[in-house]
């Protein structure tokens, strides 16, 4: 048979099951095999050039079902090669997708919906985390796109956080359900994200709306400068399969995390009420260093590292599954899109 007559069969195929709303992958369109740990699921296709809109649009809940099971889909060897593509993509399985608002890293926009991902040097690691698990408000759902993947490193490494949740201890569990966190953030150009940068806007009226609308305390201080703190979830339950995770930054937050002479540069120069960045019990009392050293052990221990190929694209539930970044070599092009806002 020959390759123009596999694609017709494929279409054919693909009409076949719009028709009967049929599971794609019982007509031999896609295989899928697991990484480690079944996650991420990995989904390729088994005939060249199928059009993957076209099987996204007929295997939306096939998508939704699996991200709620792993958490994690990959999808490698399809045709895509352009940006709106993905975006494209995204908008078909997800509708709208959301607007990066309350920034925590640099980013640039890439689309109006579409960001690089975080800008860190690239020698730097970005610990696991789930997105904007510091704010009351997230989204359920993220993509990244391996436009260029790095010559050496530059994995976007993965965990499961409802592993994470069983493997912390149940009385460390207990104690941060009880306060909670707090997020204390100063905001300064030079040295970590202005608010402007983090907001997205040069209006202080802007601000104080959002940080009205969200539960944000604030303060405005001399030299334009802006100072928020704000308590927040430790714990959450998925919406959809009601499981209990670990979801919060504190890990990232807190001083800790720093590498440590740039823990004694900050302390010498600023009080700690105006670091950065910080993270502390609910209560305002701070958070043992061994307790965020425990809590990036159990990450550790749930790491999976999966290389990248150009041309990936990974499907995430920011809920279920947490990510991260590790150094590389040469150039690195990952893009990021965000959808389904979801508050607590």
């Amino acid at each position: 048979m020959t390759q123009q007559k596999l694609k017709n069969l494929g279409h054919q195929k693909l009409s076949l099951v719009r028709r009967k709303s049929v599971n794609i992958e019982a007509h031999g369109l896609i295989k899928s095999s697991y990484f480690r740990e079944k996650i991420p699921l990995i989904i390729q296709p088994t005939l060249e050039g199928l059009n993957l809109r076209s099987w996204l649009e007929i295997n939306r809940n096939f998508i939704e079902e699996k991200l709620h099971q792993y958490g994690g889909i990959l999808l490698r060897n399809f045709p895509l090669q352009k940006l709106v593509e993905f975006e494209q993509l995204l908008q078909i399985i997800w509708g709208d997708l959301l607007d990066y608002t309350y920034r925590s890293t640099p980013r640039s926009q890439v689309t109006e919906k579409i960001h690089t991902s975080t800008e860190y040097p690239a020698h730097q690691t970005i610990p696991l985390h789930n997105e904007m698990a510091y704010s009351c408000t997230w989204p359920l759902k993220i993509a990244f796109f391996c436009q260029k993947a790095a010559k050496e490193g530059g994995n976007t490494p993965i965990a499961d956080s409802r592993k994470i949740f069983k493997r912390l201890s149940p009385k460390l569990v207990a104690q941060f359900e009880e306060k909670k966190i707090l997020y204390v953030r100063n905001y300064s150009k030079g040295l970590d994200l202005s608010w402007q940068n983090v907001f997205q806007t040069e209006e202080k009226s802007v601000v104080e709306a959002y940080c009205r609308q969200q539960r944000i305390n604030w303060q405005w201080n001399e030299g334009d400068r802006l100072k928020t703190w704000q308590v927040c979830q430790a714990t959450a339950i998925h919406p959809q399969t009601k499981e209990k995770i670990w979801f919060n930054q504190a890990h990232l937050f807190h001083i800790s995390s720093l590498d440590p002479q740039i823990q004694d540069l900050f302390l010498t120069e600023y009080k700690e009420e105006d670091l950065p960045r910080n993270a502390y019990y609910g209560d305002g009392s701070p958070i043992d260093p061994s307790i965020i050293a425990e809590i990036c052990h159990c990450y550790q221990q749930e790491t999976i590292i999966f290389p990248w190929q150009t041309g990936d694209i990974l499907l995430l539930d920011n809920m279920l599954v947490c990510h991260g970044r590790m150094p590389y070599l040469g150039e690195r092009k990952v893009l990021v899109g965000m959808a389904q806002s979801y508050s607590n």
